[in-house]
């Protein structure tokens, strides 16, 4: 290792020497290598978005050697952005590490005040009226618009739909809402019938959205149904591969019919 770097040389255990060790090697990178010297906040989206997703990735696999690793990266991600923020006198690591602290007491009355919340749902409750009061919306169409439209689809739906619900927009029960995506379904069918692009897309929006809602009534996550179903389709996809190829047969060489017995078969295996 350079001598002038010997600081980042691991020397405590601790908490605090650990994040000033990460904090160091990013101040380093931003001033001697080329890819880090040419990072701003935009061009780091993806990579934040990338790690937090292999991240979740690792926690659903229960990979938790793997976890370690992703949240080192995510963190890696905190503080580059902090770094960057810090560079242009904007704030820096402390400045976040604080906020987020306070906000954590604010938002927690029932452990760090005398308030006394017994219920989960009451101490959620008491969180979403406490973001809202430190918001300063005024109105509950605010309340949908701050719903980060760089959120998964199906997730910013099913948030949006969950705050409009919170404001009296909401049918009593699951079956009005199946009526919609029965309504979207036919909506959509008309549109491709008319040939009409544009608002073919709009129906299928419409339509992703009613099923979304009908999720929401059933207390299933979208996100979570969507991929066990994908994982469920590339289980049964790799039945019908493997059973052609014990055929001697490749796929492309396939008629749709002869793939779709093999899919009826994988059914089975589920």
């Amino acid at each position: 290792m350079k001598e002038q770097y010997k600081l980042i040389e691991k020397t405590g255990e601790t908490q605090s020497e650990a994040i000033d060790r990460l904090v160091s090697i990013i101040r380093i990178l931003r001033k001697e290598c080329p890819w880090d010297r040419e990072q701003d906040h935009t061009s780091l989206r993806t990579c934040l978005l990338e790690e937090s997703y292999e991240t979740v990735d690792a926690i659903n696999r229960g990979d938790m050697e793997n976890l370690r690793e992703e949240l080192g990266d995510v963190l890696l991600q905190v503080v580059f952005h902090a770094t960057l923020a810090e560079e242009e006198k904007q704030f820096d690591l402390c400045d976040v590490i604080n906020e987020e602290c306070e906000k954590m007491i604010r938002r927690h009355p029932h452990v760090f005040l005398e308030e006394n919340l017994k219920t989960i749902d009451k101490v959620l409750e008491k969180w979403e009226n406490i973001k809202v009061k430190e918001s300063g919306q005024t109105d509950q169409t605010s309340r949908l618009e701050n719903v980060p439209r760089a959120l998964p689809a199906l997730l910013r739906a099913k948030k949006v739909q969950k705050r409009a619900a919170d404001a009296g927009f909401d049918w009593d029960e699951v079956t009005p809402a199946l009526d919609k995506v029965r309504e979207e379904t036919s909506e959509l069918e008309d549109a491709l019938n008319r040939g009409d692009g544009q608002n073919t897309m709009e129906e299928l929006g419409d339509l992703l959205f009613s099923v979304v809602n009908v999720a929401r009534f059933l207390k299933v996550d979208p996100e979570e149904a969507l991929t066990f179903t994908t994982d469920k389709f590339i289980r049964r996809f790799s039945y019908i591969e493997k059973e052609a190829m014990a055929c001697g047969r490749q796929l492309e060489d396939m008629s749709l019919s002869e793939m779709d017995a093999l899919w009826e078969q994988s059914k089975l295996k589920d």
